[in-house]
């Protein structure tokens, strides 16, 4: 994947603040951070129109960010009806919001390459691969990085947009 383009999130209303700090942060920032986040929050949206968030565990690899859950979550129901969503990691001082489309990946050695990569970093090793688990990726198609310094209120504020 190209690197992505990077500047300033349009923000009316935050005056200066959206621009304080050192400007926009390279993409590998962001992505240092979604590889190292423990816990993520995804929100998708059910058929109606009502949000729906949920803590999982994933792993971001291979530019895109990768979770498994039951397959009949209403994360799934919600996936099934409307790909979007967006991905949020643990909240902080340092912060990554990740806006993208699902997909539930069929091919097996892209399964076998997120087991590998989800039990090195959860040490879970507890899959029933026939029943029990879908699992999906998210490509990015924009991104946000919060940064802030609450020492003096000022932190840097970046969007990335992917082509």
């Amino acid at each position: 994947m190209a690197e992505p383009r990077s500047g300033r999130p349009h923000m009316p209303g935050y005056g200066e603040y959206a621009t304080k700090g050192t400007g926009p942060m390279p993409w590998s920032w962001a992505a240092e951070r979604l590889t190292k986040a423990h816990t993520y929050f995804i929100a998708t949206v059910s058929p109606d129109g009502r949000p729906h968030v949920m803590p999982v565990w994933g792993i971001w690899m291979d530019s895109a960010f990768h979770f498994c859950t039951s397959p009949t979550s209403r994360k799934v129901r919600n996936l099934a009806a409307n790909p979007h969503c967006v991905v949020h990691i643990e909240p902080g001082e340092e912060t990554v919001i990740v806006e993208g489309n699902a997909e539930e990946v069929k091919d097996r050695e892209q399964w076998a390459r997120f087991i590998e990569t989800y039990d090195l970093k959860y040490d879970w090793h507890n899959w029933d691969l026939e029943n029990s688990q879908a699992i999906y990726t998210v490509r990015p198609t924009i991104a946000f990085g919060i940064l802030e310094d609450t020492d003096d209120d000022t932190g840097s504020l970046t969007r990335w947009t992917f082509e």
